[in-house]
């Protein structure tokens, strides 16, 4: 079965070919990167528009590379939430437009799951159930995926996500956005253990998680750095700073595989490209003996081949989408239209 998938929500033009779920015939991505570091971020308006121009031709790039027709489109899934209102929009519209003209199935996607679906792609041989560790720019969530279309959330974080905090630091420090790689790639000059940082214990649920505390700490550092005139040794301080956000996902997602019994790991979302966070969540999980799941760089971010994957297990779900599907800025995990 091939679907045709639409990811749009955020700064990434995506559309994509996926096969039965874990087969990619083609995966087009337009990128505004260079666009939004003008302005040290992502301008929603801004991205709408570019998203308009670029998707219808995209489709076609992505019927081309897979070497399709139209004709041979079985279904069509899209990214319907969470995500920037105005750009999830156009994915939305451009997808009901091409179902109709298709007369083929509309598939909405939350976007979270189609993160968690990257790992079937990376991961053929992938089997549920398994537990998931998602990290994304908005977005820090413990899930146990119990099958492809049912998720408990088992822990998320009271305030903010662990990449809003990275992007936010790295802003303050000059750098380019994305500021989340940039700070990885600092991080990796120096050794942890000069600038300390704190970590947060929280009532309730232990599997919560608190980031706005660590960034308070970190962000306070850096003006009272500038406003005394002192230099920061900025390798050090990326260091210390990534090492915290790992010292607060790592035991709870270890105290998570123990609570459920799970076996299998997988981590999903933009922030699981950071290094430090990568190379702590594989020596703890060789120790316990734990299978650890971490999709390639490019299955990380943004793209719509995860989307296609969803869709194809939404499809076999029976989840389908009219005419009248809606755009979401927000939505629960365990939540369709």
């Amino acid at each position: 079965m091939k679907i045709l998938a639409v990811e749009s929500s955020c700064d990434e033009t995506a559309v994509a070919v996926v096969e039965d779920g874990r087969r990619v015939l083609s995966d087009e991505i337009a990128s505004q990167v260079a666009l939004h570091r003008l302005y040290g971020g992502v301008v929603p308006e801004i991205a709408s528009r570019k998203h308009m121009e670029a998707i219808y031709p995209l489709a076609d790039q992505a019927l081309q590379t897979a070497g399709i027709t139209r004709a041979d489109i079985d279904a069509v899934a899209v990214t319907f939430a969470p995500g920037l209102i105005g750009a999830v929009l156009v994915g939305v519209n451009f997808a009901k437009a091409a179902a109709l003209a298709l007369q083929k199935p509309l598939v909405p996607v939350h976007h979270i799951r189609g993160h968690i679906a990257a790992n079937y792609i990376a991961y053929p041989d992938l089997e549920l159930p398994f537990l998931c560790l998602v990290v994304s720019g908005s977005h820090s969530l413990l899930v146990d995926v119990v099958d492809y279309t049912t998720f408990r959330i088992l822990g998320t974080t009271r305030d903010d996500a662990a990449g809003e905090c990275f992007d936010k630091v790295a802003r303050l420090l000059d750098m380019p956005y994305p500021g989340g790689a940039a700070l990885d790639k600092a991080a990796q000059q120096s050794a942890p253990g000069k600038y300390p940082m704190p970590h947060t214990h929280l009532s309730g649920n232990p599997l919560d998680m608190s980031f706005s505390g660590l960034k308070t700490a970190a962000i306070n550092l850096i003006h009272h750095a500038q406003q005394k005139g002192e230099a920061l040794d900025v390798p050090a301080l990326c260091a210390d700073f990534s090492q915290a956000v790992s010292d607060i996902l790592l035991p709870r997602t270890l105290a998570a595989l123990e609570q459920t019994g799970r076996k299998t790991l997988a981590i999903a979302g933009g922030v699981a490209a950071n290094s430090k966070i990568r190379g702590d969540f594989l020596r703890e999980t060789e120790r316990l003996g734990v299978r650890l799941c971490l999709p390639p760089l490019s299955l990380c971010g943004d793209n719509a081949a995860m989307i296609g994957a969803q869709g194809y297990y939404e499809y076999l779900a029976g989840v389908r989408a009219g005419q009248d599907l809606n755009a979401y800025a927000t939505m629960p995990l365990d939540r369709l239209p």
